[in-house]
């Protein structure tokens, strides 16, 4: 069996596609998430993955007109406001937030998770980023961001604390003793005194323990420093390798990385990206998908030039592309390059498909079902993310097509055997 949950934005979604309906209107409004939300706990999901980020991105041409005019990547609205409709309106399904570690002071996240946990009785999750544009660091206040590295070094020590806040309760600090009217032991009430390279805070959190102890720790880093954050600290982690022999080999990399931190490989659920795509039939589903890969040079340009943080405009198209290093996503962007040889020019690299997550698959629910299901054998991954286009009859494909087809078969589960998020994904 394998785990299932969806990878999405609180933004507009599907701006200028078909079928994605009034989205001008109705984005700002909680209503098709809390269906997609509702959809996912009928199919059995674990979790929902509620991305984020703090900027509206201007790296193409030096202007942000692209990515307003096309609704790419902004506007953004903050998924903290959307979290506690999704746990009100589901009594199952997991929800994960994203919280940018640089930007975000630790004992804040930690009470508002802790706070959320108790909300949906056991069904938080974190999502670690270190936000990866220059343009975040601005918008708090710095001028330049963080290096790559040293922001996965301060993710660490950040996390760190997270994690001793929440753990300043102890799980029988609160004894609710009416007769001796005392409601919390205040000697199991602990400051942590925590004083590192890059945090400090004295404790505890005011905020009693939660029902999972701490919240799940989700992360989606590809660089090595990434992996080595997800293989100490993470329950779950959302993997976008492109392709099956990418995909065994950050699966074997990552088992590596968790035995050498002393940790059990089966604690760390990998989820890898997919966003397939549905027909009545296999060659209706290749059309479909067809249409969908058509893109423009802009497109490409524009989406490279987010991803890096450089302005792609400025390379001759039909001459070779230069070496690109960047501080930004550079494990993202190196992904959207790969096979460059010296001779490529940026033409062709912006010419090619946009690849949608790590298994590409076009076709019938049951030739889907299929693919993913031979994936996971050759893979011995954990299950899939999905991060296709969202609306609401994509919603219904994946929850009301392909889902009972994988439940008949026994990849996901029929029911939900755990009180928490937390035990539904060490379920299996």
């Amino acid at each position: 069996m394998f785990h299932m949950g969806w990878f999405l934005n609180y933004t507009l979604p599907g701006w200028g596609k078909d079928w994605s309906g009034e989205a001008a209107r109705d984005w700002t409004s909680p209503d098709l998430y809390i269906e997609l939300a509702r959809a996912m706990e009928r199919a059995r999901f674990d979790y929902m993955m509620l991305e984020d980020g703090a900027f509206i991105p201007d790296a193409y041409q030096g202007t942000a007109e692209y990515y307003l005019a096309k609704a790419n990547h902004a506007p953004k609205h903050d998924p903290a406001i959307l979290v506690p409709l999704i746990m009100q309106a589901t009594r199952h399904l997991g929800v994960i937030m994203t919280i940018a570690t640089p930007y975000y002071p630790p004992f804040a996240a930690a009470r508002l998770m802790a706070s959320l946990d108790h909300l949906s009785h056991g069904r938080a999750g974190i999502n670690l980023v270190t936000a990866h544009n220059v343009r975040t660091a601005q918008n708090f206040g710095r001028d330049v961001h963080f290096e790559h590295d040293l922001r996965y070094e301060m993710a660490d020590e950040w996390i760190d604390l997270v994690k001793q806040l929440w753990a300043s309760w102890e799980p029988d600090a609160v004894v609710a003793d009416h007769e001796a009217g005392i409601y919390a032991d205040h000697t199991k009430v602990h400051p942590v005194n925590f004083e590192g390279r890059f945090y400090k805070s004295r404790g505890p959190l005011n905020t009693i323990p939660s029902p999972q102890g701490s919240p799940v720790v989700c992360q989606a880093g590809g660089s090595p420093a990434g992996r080595d954050l997800a293989a100490r600290h993470a329950d779950t982690v959302v993997a976008s390798v492109p392709g099956i022999a990418a995909m065994k080999e950050y699966r074997a990399d990552m088992t590596e990385r968790l035995v050498r931190f002393g940790r059990d490989p089966k604690d760390l659920k990998i989820l890898f990206t997919i966003s397939p795509v549905f027909g009545e039939t296999h060659d209706e589903a290749v059309a479909k998908k067809k249409r969908i890969d058509a893109t423009t040079v802009e497109d490409a340009l524009a989406r490279l030039s987010w991803t890096s943080g450089i302005d792609f405009s400025q390379f001759d198209l039909d001459a070779p592309l230069p070496t690109i290093k960047t501080d930004a996503a550079s494990s993202t962007t190196l992904g959207m390059l790969q096979g460059s040889d010296p001779t490529t020019t940026l033409r062709q690299i912006a010419e090619r498909p946009v690849r949608l997550g790590s298994l590409e698959v076009s076709g019938t629910v049951e030739e889907v079902a299929d693919a993913m299901e031979e994936a996971m054998d050759e893979v011995g991954g954990d299950g899939f993310l999905i991060a296709g286009q969202l609306s609401r009859r994509y919603i219904s494909e994946v929850t009301d097509g392909l889902a009972p087809v994988l439940r008949r078969r026994g990849l996901i589960r029929s029911e939900y055997t755990g009180a928490t998020l937390r035990d539904n994904l060490r379920e299996f």
